[in-house]
């Protein structure tokens, strides 16, 4: 081997080590809890979907549980925070992309844990449930088990998991997003939706009653979680997992989703729990 060989060598070593190098460095800059603290801003995956988060059609201004909460966070760690509009079913795509640091109501699910991370702890609680048609009969799910019950879902939810499991036989609309299922059910393409018992609970009345919210049986109380991205710095997942849990044992949390059914007109006597500690 040539000295002239043995120098090029060497020197493509060097460069491919300095630029492995300046990659770990970025990676490590560029973690979701150095860009909140160098940009200060916490981007907020949302998708319109009340009570998790609703779009002002007036304004454009966001509100809803995510947004309520996010706000605290921000308030906590003394910075702003925006949402990024987006879907359900892009929401994991949309944290692997850094399209935005955190999507609030994001079920943490086994499959979903291989791509995306989650905070310890639960941020809410609610019940599996379904919008139906008033004349039908949806106390258990076994009732609604067969092909002639169309079912709309929005695409890649956890609750599009949980209900096809629970429906095996019945025939599914899986939609782009909650608006095109809701959307659905209004214009009879379906004869329900299913979905968060908060969530179904909303759009019911935003379709002043024209259906019914049943939780079949057996019952099924769901967790839900704040998605993030999957990353080796956890001092974002780490702080979240303190945050939620103090932030839902002070009630908090509790203070965040009645203050925004309150905005929207809603007791929240009449509305579905989201602490475990209230439900039968």
């Amino acid at each position: 081997m040539t000295r002239i060989s043995i120098l090029a060598r060497l020197g493509a070593a060097v460069t491919a080590a300095a630029l492995m190098l300046g990659a770990n460095q970025a990676a490590a800059q560029d973690s979701t809890w150095d860009q909140i603290k160098e940009s200060g801003k916490i981007r907020l995956g949302c998708s319109n979907s009340e009570p998790w988060y609703f779009k002002d059609p007036g304004t454009g201004e966001w509100s809803g549980i995510g947004p309520g909460f996010t706000a605290l966070l921000a308030e906590e760690l003394g910075v702003e925070w925006e949402c990024v509009e987006t879907t359900w079913g892009n929401a994991v795509a949309g944290l692997q992309a850094n399209q935005f640091d955190m999507m609030v109501a994001l079920d943490a699910t086994p499959q979903r844990a291989l791509a995306v991370d989650f905070p310890q702890g639960a941020l809410l609680y609610y019940a599996v449930a379904v919008l139906a048609r008033k004349d039908l009969d949806a106390s258990e799910w076994s009732k609604l088990n067969t092909p002639d019950i169309r079912v709309a879902v929005p695409l890649g939810t956890s609750n599009d998991a949980a209900i096809s499991k629970e429906l095996p036989q019945a025939t599914f609309e899986r939609t782009k997003g909650n608006p095109e299922a809701i959307a659905s059910f209004a214009a009879g393409r379906s004869d329900l939706v299913g979905g968060a018992s908060l969530w179904l609970a909303m759009q019911n009345r935003a379709l002043n009653n024209a259906g019914q919210v049943v939780i079949p049986s057996p019952a099924s109380a769901a967790a839900t979680s704040i998605g993030i991205r999957l990353e080796d710095d956890k001092r974002w997942r780490d702080w979240l997992s303190i945050a939620i849990n103090h932030y839902y044992h002070r009630g908090q949390t509790q203070k965040v989703y009645e203050d925004f059914l309150a905005s929207r007109g809603v007791d929240p006597k009449d509305a579905p729990p989201i602490r475990i500690e209230d439900m039968n």
